[in-house]
């Protein structure tokens, strides 16, 4: 009996044992487990602050390169951005903060003096351009020779060529009537300009580019007061002063494009029947203007007008304000207007204001000062007008643009 008690009592006590090692290992279990779980929720933290720490440290590494990089370029030992910043921002209505933030008119008018536009001081010579002899070679002297006197069928009144460019696209239109190409005026005169949709349309033109600058004191691009001297079809519209680069640029009564940095009597002397001002003169007489460093221009959207010795009119227009696309500068479009033949061209507005009407609807791509797809209204333009016999099948054009 006591045997068996003993036995019983010792069987007790063997799994009071084991229910008190039990009780410990799960104690220890779960301080264990408890441990785990604040270790890991130390690490996570631990590698979130690591990481965000990563971060801003990326973050504020590439924003210093960044900001020493633009110093660098701003105020570095080279000239080349700094230049092209401040010649392409000087030349623009509603940019030029983008010079005069970072440097004093001093530094300003140096880096202009040193690129510019060294016009060829000739007057034009109107006796080497001869109108109405074009003449269409079995073979032709080059590519641009081809593109020019090759017409497109059913259309003999002008030819849209593309232009492409490492920084620019756009347009050149040969006109082979001089006799029709005209100035166009806002009939706003002094008050705001018009888009010139709308001067194409009030004067039924086949082609319409823009022309002359304008004044624009308060930078709000109303467009109304031509610079210069400004004629339509024989009427002098203004007749002010004008003392910046080039000058008239407008066709005579015998339908040749003159240049001149003249007086009102001496245009009328001439016999100018409509003509705009603006510059800088690019090619006189077959010579190419002098482009000293940029040319003091920049790079932007851009119109040009010229005329060949056959008397074919050229009218040029690029785009830019587009990624690497920004535009053309002085030395591109002399290259281009050399290349289709002018022996007389001329810069005319640029930026914005450069845009090409064909059938009264804009065929380039203008970007205003905000990135938007649209021009602005203008002062003046030049127009191919219809002729009132005109045969020839225009859908050619719209459909090549499409």
């Amino acid at each position: 009996m006591n045997n068996r008690k003993d036995i019983l009592s010792q069987n007790m006590s063997t799994m009071d044992e084991l229910n008190r090692t039990r009780m410990r290992s799960s104690r220890m279990e779960r301080k264990s487990k408890e441990k785990g779980s604040r270790d890991y929720k130390g690490n996570k933290k631990s590698k979130i602050k690591d990481t965000v720490t990563s971060i801003f440290t990326v973050l504020f590494s590439l924003g210093t390169i960044g900001i020493m990089l633009v110093l660098f370029l701003l105020y570095g030992p080279i000239n080349g951005f700094r230049e092209w910043l401040v010649t392409t921002a000087m030349t623009t209505m509603t940019h030029q903060y983008f010079a005069t933030w970072f440097y004093d008119d001093v530094t300003i008018d140096f880096i202009l003096s040193k690129n510019k536009i060294v016009e060829i001081n000739e007057d034009t010579n109107l006796d080497e351009i001869k109108v109405g002899e074009i003449e269409t070679p079995t073979v032709y002297e080059n590519e641009y020779e081809r593109a020019i006197l090759e017409r497109d069928p059913n259309n003999n009144d002008y030819k849209v060529i593309d232009i492409h460019g490492k920084t620019f696209d756009g347009y050149l239109v040969a006109v082979y009537d001089a006799s029709r190409v005209h100035t166009m005026c806002t009939e706003k005169l002094g008050v705001s300009g018009q888009y010139m949709t709308t001067m194409s349309q009030n004067h039924d033109a086949l082609i319409a580019i823009n022309g002359g600058g304008f004044n624009d004191p308060n930078f709000n691009s109303t467009g109304g007061s031509p610079l210069g001297i400004t004629v339509t079809n024989g009427e002098y519209k203004t007749k002010e002063s004008y003392a910046g680069s080039g000058g008239i640029i407008g066709f005579t009564e015998e339908d040749k494009l003159y240049l001149g940095k003249c007086s009102l009597s001496e245009a009328k002397k001439v016999g100018i029947r409509d003509a705009c001002t603006f510059g800088p003169f690019l090619i006189v007489n077959g010579k190419k203007s002098n482009v000293v460093g940029n040319g003091g221009w920049g790079t932007a959207p851009r119109t040009v007008i010229g005329q060949r010795k056959d008397g074919i009119v050229l009218f040029l227009v690029l785009d830019g304000r587009k990624g690497t696309k920004v535009g053309a500068d002085m030395d591109d479009l002399i290259e281009i207007m050399e290349n289709y033949g002018a022996y007389n061209a001329a810069n005319l507005d640029g930026g914005t204001s450069s845009v090409l009407v064909v059938n009264h609807v804009i065929v380039n791509d203008p970007i205003d000062s905000t990135g938007a797809h649209k021009t602005r209204p203008i002062a003046t333009g030049f127009y191919l007008e219809k002729d009132e016999s005109d045969d020839s099948d225009h859908e050619i054009v719209a459909d090549k643009l499409k």
